[in-house]
């Protein structure tokens, strides 16, 4: 493959028009180092999008800079940087002037200010001007390469955060990859700023990481975060300490750890050289929760989604199509409570994970997979989960299931009443016209009886209507639920979209993609 090195906006024009398929850009400043190789190489396979293209810039920002910091003196090497960066596989690397980026001069360019609650703890509070001087350089970067996916680092947290807001808040037509942070072989995170440290002082920042990852597993044991330990055991090894707080991993504000992501940073000087770090703090592993109304999709797109992110699959519709199966069985009125409640005595429902095809259900013994997707059993699914029996049953044995994390489960009330501190919730949705197109090819691929499209749509619009008006757990968005409507979409589409929303919540650190 040939390795292009562009210097202006002409070239990288006539670049970017020969490019026939998806660009991913990778913003750097230059003194690449092996994170920057490992930025360049995650791509490789990201989503459905084969990468055709990788480029990385090197343009060293002179509007994230303040005045008492290193833009003279940041480490420059062009000839390096094309080397591993053509090493890595990117296609091209293109080095513009500041002239090339902002003709005129930067001091004659619109600028775009960050919202000052995003930058008013950790970075952006002691270096006034700097994420302003970052979002509006890679906004110019952005339209001058129209990139199909935007490559960015987890070390820079806050960076990474402001820019997904920047990309949303715009509606940029840019998808948001991050990759993990990459650490030396002895724990310090990859940094251009390294190579300022004398080797004792390698040595003394070490305590950096080393105290960050400490706190991290006293966390995991239900032990508080010391801030001021942390601070008193950084500046005794000689370390000056500009911050260390913990916030929201979303929204950057204050943040005790427990339950919810926290992020824990800190940032600090080592001799002259600044050095940033983090790590992330949590009681247990994540959970998705998708809700949203029959025939959305929602078991289609979340076994794929679940797979894709190595997450176990809790099907929680089958667990209530299974009771639904067992009532007619037993040949129970499935509108009285107490009948059906008789048959949940000594309940034994089981998921199994299935290779291929859909998650096996088993119900006291039997093995009920197939059985539970009839005509018969979707039909009275939903009087039978609107009983508080059932759902109180069902209920605590997916939250015992939870208790771990690492999972992701469907249903109607997932986000609201089962798993009410999901990391993500998504509301799933379509029109009921979508679903009932759905659902006659499902019946049809099942070999059952295929309804008219009306009656079926007018049977989904009454299944809605009973699973809202419920009096128990009714099917409703909860407030911090992003909705997604599936319409004109591709499953792939929705699992891609599934995806980029769990990342905004949680960092490959945190939780990495089978085989990254």
């Amino acid at each position: 493959m040939s390795f292009s090195v562009l210097s202006s906006t002409a070239e990288l024009h006539r670049w970017r028009k020969h490019q026939q398929s998806s660009v991913y850009f990778v913003p750097t400043m230059g003194a690449l180092h092996r994170a920057h190789g490992q930025l360049i190489k995650s791509v490789q396979g990201f989503g459905s999008l084969q990468p055709a293209a990788v480029l990385v810039s090197v343009f060293v920002n002179p509007l994230q800079f303040g005045p008492a910091e290193d833009f003279d003196s940041y480490p420059r090497d062009l000839e390096a940087d094309c080397e591993l960066a053509s090493r890595s596989g990117a296609s091209a690397l293109w080095a513009p002037s500041v002239d090339q980026v902002f003709p005129g001069g930067a001091s004659s360019q619109f600028r775009i200010q960050v919202p000052s609650h995003l930058q008013a703890h950790l970075c952006g509070a002691s270096r006034p001007g700097h994420f302003d001087g970052v979002v509006t350089v890679v906004a110019r970067l952005l339209a001058l390469v129209r990139p199909e996916v935007l490559v960015l680092g987890e070390k820079d947290w806050q960076q990474l955060v402001i820019l997904r807001h920047l990309v949303a808040q715009l509606g940029l037509p840019v998808r948001v990859h991050g990759v993990a942070t990459v650490r030396d072989d002895d724990g310090l995170a990859c940094s251009s700023r390294n190579r300022y440290l004398m080797t004792q002082q390698r040595q003394q920042a070490l305590a950096l990481p080393q105290l960050l990852a400490r706190a991290a597993r006293e966390s995991q044991d239900g032990r508080a975060v010391d801030l001021a330990g942390l601070r008193c055991a950084w500046e005794q090894l000689g370390l000056e300490v500009e911050y260390v707080e913990t916030v929201d991993a979303f929204n950057l504000q204050p943040l005790h750890a427990g339950r919810k992501l926290c992020l824990l940073a800190a940032a600090v000087r080592c001799g002259e050289t600044r050095l940033i770090d983090h790590t992330f703090l949590m009681s247990r592993q994540p959970i998705v929760a998708i809700d949203g109304p029959a025939g959305a999709g929602k078991s289609t797109v979340t076994r794929a989604f679940a797979e894709r992110l190595g997450l176990l699959y809790l099907d929680t519709g089958a667990m209530y199509r299974a009771v639904t199966w067992l009532t007619q069985q037993h040949d129970v009125d499935p509108h009285d409570p107490v009948a059906v409640k008789t048959i949940l005595e000594n309940l034994e429902l089981e998921l199994e994970p299935s290779q291929s095809g859909p998650q096996k259900v088993r119900i006291n013994g039997h093995d009920v997979t197939e059985a539970i997707r009839s005509p018969e059993v979707t039909s009275s699914v939903s009087v039978v989960a609107a009983h508080g029996c059932v759902r109180k049953a069902l209920t605590a044995q997916q939250q015992r299931m939870g208790v771990r994390g690492g999972l992701v489960a469907e249903g109607r009330d997932i986000g609201t009443a089962v798993f009410p501190d999901a990391e993500l919730k998504v509301f799933l949705t379509a029109s009921p016209a979508e679903r009932a197109r759905r659902r006659a090819l499902d019946l049809d691929n099942r070999g059952f009886p295929v309804p008219d499209l009306a009656e079926l749509e007018t049977q989904i619009e009454e299944r809605d209507r009973m699973d809202s008006t419920r009096e128990v757990a009714p099917l409703r968005q909860a407030e911090d639920a992003t909705e997604l409507i599936s319409d004109g979409m591709s499953i792939e589409e929705v699992i891609e979209t599934l995806i980029d929303l769990f990342r905004v919540q949680v960092p490959e650190e945190v939780w990495p993609t089978p085989g990254s």
